[in-house]
């Protein structure tokens, strides 16, 4: 499956486009990480963009029919895999073990976080965010409240990396595709 069959995909199951900006910012992540790790950006993109392939329409049950809709698109076992583990401990039992897997779970709710705190800056924009501004509002529990941040720490534990260098190497990654996932802002 190529780029443009993944967003159809995510577009027969999904129309909202907050929703899609953060598939995007998964995507630019991953791509992100995948070359850190000398793996294969294209693929581990998918991953990332067709992470909540299920969550607009069963959000309730997230990750209970991503694997159909996967399976449905001929989409791998291992792919499939990694789209379940994003959920560990929260709405799926499939621990992340593959460094894929891994960096999709630390990355996931991080873009969240990071989206918010550039949307509060007077740029609006992830272009300069810097990860001390970003550590001032991690401490602030009300900030965005619904993001896990024992599920980013945990992530960067498995990635055996410091939550700032996994703070500093997600900005990295959304500031390359600032203008697709909606955090240029105004610069």
């Amino acid at each position: 499956m190529d780029r443009d069959a993944a967003v159809a995909l995510w577009r027969r199951h999904n129309d909202d486009e907050a929703l899609f900006r953060h598939a995007l910012s998964v995507e630019a992540a991953m791509r992100h990480f995948a070359v850190r790790y000398g793996e294969d950006p294209d693929y581990w993109g998918m991953v990332g963009l067709l992470h909540d392939i299920d969550y607009q329409s069963h959000p309730d049950e997230h990750l209970k029919h991503a694997r159909s809709m996967l399976a449905g698109a001929g989409l791998p076992e291992e792919f499939i895999r990694a789209v379940e583990s994003h959920g560990w401990g929260l709405c799926s039992d499939v621990e992340p073990k593959h460094i894929m897997e891994k960096a999709l779970y630390a990355v996931d709710e991080l873009t969240g976080f990071l989206a918010a705190c550039a949307y509060v800056r007077p740029s609006r924009s992830v272009l300069d965010l810097e990860v001390k501004s970003v550590r001032k509002k991690w401490g602030t529990p009300a900030f965005a409240a619904g993001v896990n941040r024992q599920v980013i720490e945990r992530g960067a534990d498995m990635l055996g990396m410091g939550l700032d260098e996994l703070i500093q190497e997600t900005i990295l990654a959304l500031r390359a595709s600032a203008e697709a996932v909606g955090l240029k802002g105004s610069l």
